[in-house]
């Protein structure tokens, strides 16, 4: 049976991760040229291909012994909380709206989903949804907690990114994110010293 807790708390660190990434501005610039609906299929299915990666790699890590899957988590949510920091720094907040242009459902959902599944691969977050499907060995929940992360997150950024980061400046998203992720570390360091 699926887990609602292990789910929830995945959507929310997926879901912070993934706002001040590269993917996230992919699917915003997506947005302002091309019909939303039309992004937003392509965008989708890029995800959960990734995702789908992501629990395998994650299955294979909860292959090792407790102890190292403890260490390995906290490893890489100390990376993960550096890499956000250091990617943050010096990023423009401000993005310009321009009149989504008409194409094909096809054409656009395809090339949604080709740049976001290359944005996407070994991306922080997929890295973060194998932590934690190797974390909790609870890949449904962690797959659509993720899933479902990474979709809020393209939809809010095809729909009103440029109206959120008005209200929330991405340096104060990037700074929950990376204590988010370095709190997770914490956690996951002293269980993998402690057993």
């Amino acid at each position: 049976m699926m887990s609602l807790t292990v789910a929830a708390l995945t959507f929310g660190i997926i879901f912070l991760a993934e706002l001040p990434d590269k993917t996230a501005l992919a699917s915003l610039v997506l947005g302002t040229k091309y019909r939303a609906s039309y992004v937003f299929a392509g965008i989708a299915a890029a995800f959960a291909l990734q995702v789908g990666l992501a629990l395998v790699a994650g299955s294979l890590l909860a292959l090792l012994p407790q102890r190292w899957v403890e260490g390995v988590s906290g490893l890489l949510f100390l990376l993960g909380a550096v890499m956000l920091l250091w990617h943050s720094e010096g990023e423009d907040d401000g993005h310009a709206a321009k009149e989504p242009s008409a194409g094909t459902f096809w054409k656009v959902a395809g090339a949604s989903f080709a740049v976001v599944a290359v944005a996407e691969f070994g991306d922080l977050t997929q890295i973060m949804t194998a932590n934690l499907a190797a974390k909790y060995a609870d890949p449904l929940a962690v797959g659509i907690g993720s899933w479902l992360a990474l979709c809020a997150v393209g939809g809010i950024a095809i729909v009103g990114g440029q109206k959120l980061l008005k209200h929330v400046p991405m340096k104060v998203i990037v700074r929950i994110a990376a204590t988010l992720m370095l709190l997770l570390a914490v956690f996951s360091l002293v269980k993998a010293v402690t057993g």
